[in-house]
């Protein structure tokens, strides 16, 4: 069965296509066979897929009707799936039912915390969660952990006892990549040395 990885975020602008795409030119880089499936409407990460050039390491596109998730294609190794804001109720449960983690970026604002708390609240509560069929964690996005600000979302996650993940800082790094169709992954490792370090947490997260 193909490994499955949701992000989530009830907010829009929160970093779930970044986090998504990006994740997918990891495991692509690795060798394995990825689908990127994207739940969103606004069809983000498959917008990015389009643009991405053929020589570098390939990742297969996968449009997933909301609520609606159906098996990959035969010999899909990892499933990474992009979803919309707003996600909650029934179309949630269903797509916890087919995924092996979960992750939630959060910006560290009061006003992605507020947006947050109801959601990260529900998702465990659900069965899938409370059953450990499905696992879930945090990445600060675009922060600075140093901060006020950082250390306020690490109080607030920590009262929720998830785990907070990584950091990824606010970086053009991203932005920059994202605009050729590329990840950090893809970048020589001379450039992106700084934010590569930053996905060490992430990435052993999802190999445990």
């Amino acid at each position: 069965m193909a490994y499955s990885i949701l992000i989530a975020n009830p907010k829009g602008g929160s970093g779930k296509s970044t986090l998504a795409t990006n994740l997918a030119g990891f495991y692509a880089a690795q060798g394995s066979r990825v689908m990127l499936g994207d739940v969103d409407k606004q069809q983000s990460s498959l917008s990015w897929l389009a643009n991405r050039p053929s020589p570098l390491p390939y990742i297969d596109g996968w449009q997933v009707a909301p609520g609606e998730p159906a098996k990959p294609p035969k010999g899909t190794q990892v499933v990474v799936l992009d979803s919309p804001a707003g996600l909650q109720g029934k179309k949630l449960a269903a797509l916890l039912s087919k995924v092996d983690r979960v992750i939630v970026p959060i910006q560290p604002s009061p006003f992605d915390m507020w947006a947050s708390r109801e959601f990260l609240a529900q998702l465990v509560q659900e069965k899938a969660v409370r059953k450990q069929r499905a696992f879930v964690g945090v990445v600060g996005m675009r922060v600075d952990p140093r901060t006020k600000s950082a250390r306020e979302l690490q109080q607030f996650l920590t009262e929720l006892e998830l785990p907070v993940l990584g950091w990824l800082r606010d970086t053009q790094l991203y932005v920059q990549a994202a605009a050729s169709g590329m990840t950090l992954f893809d970048l020589p490792a001379s450039r992106a040395a700084r934010d590569l370090e930053a996905w060490r947490g992430i990435l052993q997260w999802l190999d445990n």
